[in-house]
């Protein structure tokens, strides 16, 4: 059983690894994968569900637009209501909320309705990304918090590697409502889960709060910030349109959830090969992060119809995005220092949301807009990651320092 002391730390008996509630922790891996796949979703069913529900692929990313707009807009501002209250019930009041919303959205014919459910469910995720990473760090005596964290927040990784793969698969073959379906299922699964496995921990004291503009004006935050805010423009504004992408190639309609698969399993690999060198070489692995995407974009701007060139690159994009958020929020805490890093990580989520609410909305308006269609939407974010780049490489003194 799962035993959480008086301040929070937490131990498995049984586990194997003193300290380490695995069975709490996987509940909050599973949120973090459940929060992923709610979000995401839709980008690897564009074209079912813009016939079922009777609008444009364009339109159908705009799901994924409404939902990192709203959970941008209501991160910061509902985490601040909530502080003060007991964590384990707004978890799974959380959780709750993924799970209605994403029954709503495998019932509903109406894409107003359809996107108003999107709508709630960016406001459950802005909520639940404020709080897991504190949440699993409360579970654990100090010494194995990094380790704690890095398990919930794998399943973000797991989510883009096997999740939306396999359900975009369940898609293909029992419709696209099955998919949002089972995720509803699995959120009200895990609701249960939480309450039987992950402790509960009292609100934050109002005096304990440290204010977000003393972490902004903090030499290299507003650069890391940018990066992050650039990097998520151009990453978003593909990945929502793979689908349309995907079928201008040799692998034909349908074969969506191949290049998906292909992409988020090699972003296990980047996330691997960022652990092996972020300490020692943080800032050569991020340029080489970037100019790897960047490469790979160039590649499917001039050769993206070859099916082979199509799987490479996006292999190639897998592995440098699988580990550059990882580098950007490192970076993030080696400014701040490890008190306030709860703050500036609310930040660089918030800016994340952002990101992609922006870069999924300017890819819809490239794709609809765009003389070549899909085909435009490499270029798009090429000159995004460019500056991203420029921005790294001159950013030597506080942000990426040379050493």
């Amino acid at each position: 059983m799962s035993i959480a002391s008086r301040d929070g730390s937490g131990t498995e008996a049984g586990s194997g690894h003193p300290g380490l509630p695995l069975w709490g922790l996987l509940a909050l891996f599973t949120a973090a994968f459940t929060a992923v796949m709610t979000e995401l979703l839709p980008a690897g069913l564009l074209p079912d569900m813009s016939r079922s529900l009777g609008v444009s692929e364009s339109r159908v990313g705009f799901l994924v637009t409404g939902y990192a707009a709203a959970s941008f807009l209501a991160a910061i501002p509902l985490t601040a209501v909530l502080r003060g209250l007991r964590r384990r019930p707004v978890l799974m009041g959380t959780l709750a909320g993924f799970a209605l919303c994403n029954a709503v959205t495998a019932l509903s014919s109406d894409y107003a309705l359809t996107f108003g459910a999107r709508l709630m469910a960016g406001v459950m995720g802005g909520t639940l990304w404020a709080m897991l990473a504190g949440y699993a760090a409360r579970m654990v005596p100090a010494e194995r918090r990094g380790r704690a964290i890095a398990i919930v927040l794998a399943g973000i990784t797991v989510a883009l590697s096997f999740g939306i793969p396999a359900d975009t698969a369940l898609a293909r073959l029992l419709g696209w409502r099955a998919a949002f379906g089972t995720v509803a299922m699995a959120a009200v699964v895990l609701v249960a889960w939480v309450a039987w496995r992950v402790p509960d921990f009292p609100g934050e004291p109002a005096s304990e709060r440290f204010p977000l503009w003393r972490i902004a004006a903090m030499p290299g935050i507003r650069t890391v910030l940018a990066i992050t805010l650039l990097l998520l423009l151009g990453h978003q504004a593909m990945y929502t349109y793979m689908a349309p992408f995907t079928e201008r190639s040799g692998l034909g309609s349908g074969r969506a959830g191949l290049v998906l698969f292909v992409f988020g399993l090699a972003t296990v690999g980047g996330i691997w090969l960022v652990g092996v060198l972020i300490d020692r070489h943080p800032r050569p692995t991020l340029l080489g992060a970037l100019a790897l995407i960047a490469a790979a974009m160039l590649a499917l701007g001039l050769f993206g119809r070859d099916p082979v060139v199509l799987l490479a690159a996006v292999a190639a994009w897998g592995v440098a995005f699988g580990g550059a958020p990882t580098l950007l929020q490192t970076a993030l805490v080696r400014i701040s220092g490890p008190g306030r890093a709860d703050v500036a990580t609310s930040m660089q989520t918030t800016v994340y949301n952002a990101g992609i609410a922006a870069g999924s909305l300017a890819g819809g308006v490239v794709l609809e807009s765009a003389g070549t269609g899909a085909g435009a939407l490499p270029w798009t974010t090429l000159p995004l990651i460019a500056v991203a780049l420029a921005t790294v490489t001159a950013a030597r003194r506080h942000a990426f320092p040379a050493r």
